[in-house]
C-alpha cells in the first residue's frame, strides 16, 4: 500500500512538472497563436482582440497560473483549432492510441518471448545465430522509416493493406463504448468493421513493434541463459524431468521478471513512437493530434496531448511494478 501511495505521489509530480516545462516551451515557439486563431485575414485589431481574449495580454506569470488552476479542476483549456475543450479532443483522440499501444505490446510480448527461449535453448546453433541476426536487423530501423516502406511495399504496390485511418471510408464507426474499433465492433457483432479495422492496425502496429520486440526478445534470451545455468535446473534435469517442463515449468518463470522491466521501459519508447507512426500513416490518435497542435501553435492541445502520453507511460511503470509481486512473490510492494 506504501508503495502504491508513493507511485501516486511520483505519477503527480511527473504530470506537473510535464505541465510546466510544456507550458514554457510552448511559449518561446515564435509563431502568434493569437494570429493563427483570429485566422490569416484577420485584422490587426481582431488579432489583438483575440490575443485579449486568449489571455495572452497577461503577463507569463499570470498565464502560467491561470493554466495550472485550471488544470487542478480538470481544465486544460480551449483548443485554438477545433474550439472545443481540449479535454473533449482528447477523449476523441486517446482510443485510438491506447488502441495502437496495447495490440503492439501484445505482439511484441508475443513474439519476443517464444523467440528469445527458442534462442536460448538452442544457444550457438544455426537457429539462435539466425534469430539474432534478425533482431540486432530490427533494431536499427527507426519505425517511421520502417513505416515508409510498408505503405510503399504492401499498400502501394501489392494493395493487400490500407495506407492510413482506422477504418474503410465507406463503413461507418461502431458505437463508442470503449472508442477502441476493434471491441466496439465485437461488442456489437459487426464483423466487417473488425476485420477492417484489423486491417488497418497491421501495418502501424508492425512498424512499432518490430523494433521494441527486438530489445525483449534479446533479453528473454540472456535471462533465459542464466536461469538455465543454474543448480536447480541440474536437479530438475538430474530427477528426469522433461526438457520442456524444466523449460516451461521453472526456468521460463524465474527468468520473466528482468524480461518484465525490459516491456515497462519498451512501452515507453511505444508511446513515444506512436507520434511518428500516427503521422506518416495518418492514424488519428494523440500523436497525430500532439504533432497537429505543435504545428499550428496550439499550445494547449499540445500540452494536454503531452501530459497524457505521460501518464499513460507512467501508470505502465506502475503496472510493471504489480506484476513483480506475480514474478517473484520475495518482492514486497
Amino acid at each position: 500500500m506504501r508503495h502504491l501511495v508513493e507511485r501516486a505521489i511520483s505519477l503527480i509530480l511527473i504530470l506537473f512538472a510535464m505541465a510546466v516545462i510544456t507550458f514554457f516551451l510552448a511559449r518561446v515557439v515564435p509563431a502568434d497563436p493569437a494570429r493563427l486563431a483570429a485566422g490569416i485575414e484577420a485584422r490587426p485589431e481582431q488579432i489583438e482582440a483575440m490575443r485579449k481574449d486568449l489571455g495572452l495580454d497577461q503577463p507569463l506569470y499570470v498565464q502560467f497560473q491561470s493554466y495550472i488552476a485550471g488544470l487542478l479542476k480538470g481544465d486544460l483549456g480551449r483548443s485554438l483549432r477545433t474550439r472545443r475543450p481540449v479535454l473533449e479532443d482528447l477523449k476523441l483522440y486517446f482510443p485510438a492510441t491506447l488502441e495502437l499501444a496495447l495490440v503492439s505490446t501484445f505482439v511484441i510480448i508475443l513474439i519476443s518471448i517464444p523467440l528469445g527461449v527458442i534462442a536460448a535453448v538452442n544457444v550457438g546453433t544455426w537457429i539462435d545465430y539466425l534469430i539474432r541476426v534478425f533482431v540486432v536487423a530490427a533494431m536499427g530501423i527507426p519505425p517511421f522509416a520502417l513505416g515508409l516502406v510498408l505503405q510503399l511495399l504492401f499498400g502501394r504496390w501489392l494493395g493487400w493493406l490500407p495506407l492510413e485511418g482506422r477504418l474503410d471510408q465507406l463503413l461507418s464507426p461502431p458505437p463508442q463504448v470503449t472508442g477502441m474499433f476493434t471491441i466496439d465492433s465485437l461488442l456489437q457483432g459487426n464483423w466487417v468493421a473488425f476485420r477492417s479495422s484489423i486491417e488497418h492496425l497491421i501495418l502501424p502496429v508492425t512498424a512499432l513493434a518490430l523494433g521494441r520486440f527486438a530489445v525483449a526478445c534479446l533479453f528473454t534470451r540472456g535471462s533465459m541463459l542464466d536461469v538455465l545455468s543454474r543448480d536447480y535446473i541440474r536437479v530438475a534435469r538430474g530427477k528426469g524431468l522433461t526438457e520442456q517442463r524444466i523449460i516451461y515449468r521453472h526456468a521460463l518463470r524465474n527468468s520473466v521478471l528482468p524480461v518484465i522491466t525490459v516491456l515497462g521501459v519498451q512501452i515507453g519508447y511505444l508511446l513515444g513512437g506512436t507520434i511518428l507512426v500516427e503521422t506518416v500513416f495518418t492514424f488519428p490518435g494523440l500523436g497525430s493530434y500532439a504533432v497537429s497542435s505543435a504545428v499550428n501553435s496550439d499550445f494547449y492541445s499540445a500540452i494536454g496531448a503531452t501530459l497524457v502520453i505521460s501518464a499513460m507511460f507512467a501508470i505502465a511503470n506502475t503496472v510493471v511494478d504489480l506484476l513483480y509481486r506475480w514474478a517473484d512473490p520475495r518482492i514486497t510492494i
